[in-house]
C-alpha cells in the first residue's frame, strides 16, 4: 500500500503517543467523523506502533462488532503494511490471534466481536495492556465497559473510533461530550482530511447520501434523523417498465394478516434491479383479511410465467415462510433485518440507480412520500407506519440485490 502524504489530522492519529509530543499523556484517543477520511488505517497502524513502543510480550485487543469485520476491515489492510514495513506477523486464525514483532519486540493481539450485550463475557479474565475499538458506536456499552475494565496493566490506552450516529447514542454523551474528564484526545474528521480521495472520488461518495446520512457519513456530524427516510425520491425517480428481456427475477415480500402484506417483483437489466410489479393488501383498506394460503396465490400469480431466482422474506414471518417452502416452487431466503444499515444500504442503492422503482407500484410510490424518521425517538428509527414496501424493498437490497445470498438459501424440493 502507498501512501503519499498524510494530513495534519491523520499524522496527529499516528503520533499522539510519541514520546516528544505534547499529547502523549492522554489515556485515550477519540476519531470521529465522516466515512472515508482515513481514521481507521491511521489508529490501526499507530496503535500497533504504539503497543511495540511502550510494552513487549503483553495482550492487546482489537475490537469491532463481529471477528469477521474486524478481520475485513482492520486486520487484512493492517497486516499488508505491516508486512511492507519490516514487522513480522504470524496468524492465529483458530484462536483469532496475532502475533506481531520487530526485532526482540512481540506482543499478542486477540480480536473480538462485540455484536450485542452477550458479547461482554466473551471478553471477561483477560488481562491487556490496550483496546483498539473500530467503529465503537455499533458495539454496545456492556462490552465495550467490560474490554476497558480489563485494561489493569500501568500505561494502558484506550482507542476508539466511528463514524457519527444519533447525538442520544450513549458513547457520543459518555466519552466525546465526557473527553476532558476522561482524558481523551477527540480528533474530528472530515471526508476532506483524506488526501488519498481524489476530486472525483470525494464527489461520488457526496452523491451517495442526503438527509442525515449526509451530515454524518460526509460532515461528520451527530445529528438527529429528521423528516422524510428517503428525501430525494421525488417524482423523476420513478421510471416505466423496460421494454426488454429481463436476465433474472426476484421477490421480496413483508408479510403481514392485520397490518399490510407487501411483496415486490424485480427484474434485472443491464446491472440495475427494476420494481416492476408489486403485491399490496391491506386488510383495513380492504375490510377482511387473507390467509397465507391466499397470500401465497397471490404471489404465485405476481410470479406467473417468470422463472425466480430466490424470494426473501421478514424472517419473523415464520408461517408464511413454511407455506413457501411447502409448496416447493420457489427458494426462500430469510431476509437481513438491520434496520437503520438497511435504509443506509437502500438510499445509496437507489440515489446510484442500482435498483429503481417503476410508476406501476403505486403503494411503493406513496409510502416513499410518506415514510418518515421519528423525531421524538431517543435513537434512530422510522415511525411504524407507512412502512411495508419500505421493509421489502429494504430486505431485497440488504439480501438479494448483491448477489450474495446463495448460502441462505432453504433449499425446497417438490412433493
Amino acid at each position: 500500500m502507498n501512501f503519499n502524504t498524510f494530513s495534519e489530522k491523520q499524522l496527529c492519529a499516528l503520533s499522539w503517543w510519541c514520546r516528544e509530543s505534547r499529547l502523549k499523556n492522554h489515556d485515550a484517543i477519540i476519531c470521529d467523523g465522516a466515512v472515508r477520511s482515513g481514521k481507521t488505517v491511521c489508529m490501526s497502524i499507530s496503535f500497533i506502533f504504539w503497543s511495540l513502543y511502550a510494552f513487549c510480550e503483553k495482550d492487546f485487543a482489537i475490537c469491532g462488532k463481529t471477528v469477521r469485520g474486524v478481520r475485513r476491515n482492520v486486520i487484512t489492510p493492517l497486516v499488508s503494511i505491516l508486512k511492507e514495513l519490516g514487522f513480522t506477523v504470524n496468524e492465529r486464525l483458530s484462536a483469532n490471534m496475532l502475533e506481531i514483532s520487530i526485532g526482540s519486540v512481540k506482543n499478542r493481539f486477540y480480536l473480538f466481536g462485540g455484536r450485542d450485550e452477550s458479547s461482554a463475557s466473551l471478553i471477561q479474565g483477560i488481562t491487556l495492556a490496550g483496546v483498539l475499538f473500530d467503529e465503537v458506536a455499533l458495539m454496545p456499552r456492556s462490552f465495550v465497559e467490560q474490554a476497558i475494565a480489563r485494561c489493569s496493566v500501568t500505561g494502558s490506552k484506550f482507542w476508539f473510533n466511528c463514524n457519527p450516529e444519533h447525538p442520544g447514542h450513549w458513547f457520543y454523551r459518555e466519552w466525546i461530550l465526557k473527553r476532558a474528564e476522561k482524558n481523551a484526545l477527540y480528533l474530528h474528521f472530515k471526508m476532506d482530511d483524506n488526501p488519498s480521495l481524489s476530486k472525483e472520488m470525494l464527489q461520488r461518495y457526496k452523491s451517495l447520501y442526503s438527509g442525515s446520512f449526509y451530515q454524518r457519513f460526509v460532515e461528520g456530524k451527530w445529528v438527529a434523523a429528521q423528516g422524510a427516510v428517503y428525501p430525494f425520491m421525488t417524482k423523476d425517480m420513478f421510471v416505466p417498465v423496460p421494454e426488454c428481456s429481463f436476465e433474472d427475477y426476484a421477490v421480496s415480500c413483508d408479510y403481514g394478516t392485520v397490518n399490510p402484506a407487501s411483496f415486490g417483483l424485480w427484474g434485472l437489466y443491464g446491472g440495475v434491479w427494476y420494481r416492476i410489479d408489486e403485491y399490496y393488501f391491506s386488510s383495513r383498506r380492504n375490510g377482511y383479511q387473507r390467509t397465507d394460503e391466499e397470500h401465497y396465490s397471490a404471489l404465485e400469480q405476481l410470479c406467473s410465467g417468470k422463472k425466480i431466482s430466490a424470494i426473501t422474506v421478514d424472517p419473523s414471518a415464520a408461517s408464511f415462510i413454511e407455506v413457501i417452502k411447502r409448496h416447493g416452487k420457489f427458494e426462500v431466503v430469510p431476509a437481513k433485518n438491520n434496520v437503520l444499515d438497511g435504509i443506509r444500504e437502500t438510499a445509496a442503492a437507489l440515489k446510484s440507480k442500482k435498483i429503481v422503482i417503476c410508476k406501476n407500484c403505486r403503494d411503493s410510490i406513496r409510502e416513499f412520500s410518506l415514510y418518515r424518521w421519528n423525531e421524538n425517538s431517543i435513537s434512530d428509527s422510522p415511525i411504524k407506519e407507512n412502512d411495508h414496501a419500505m421493509d421489502d424493498i429494504r430486505y431485497f437490497v440488504t439480501t438479494l440485490s448483491a448477489g450474495g445470498y446463495d448460502e441462505f438459501f432453504a433449499v425446497t424440493a417438490e412433493r
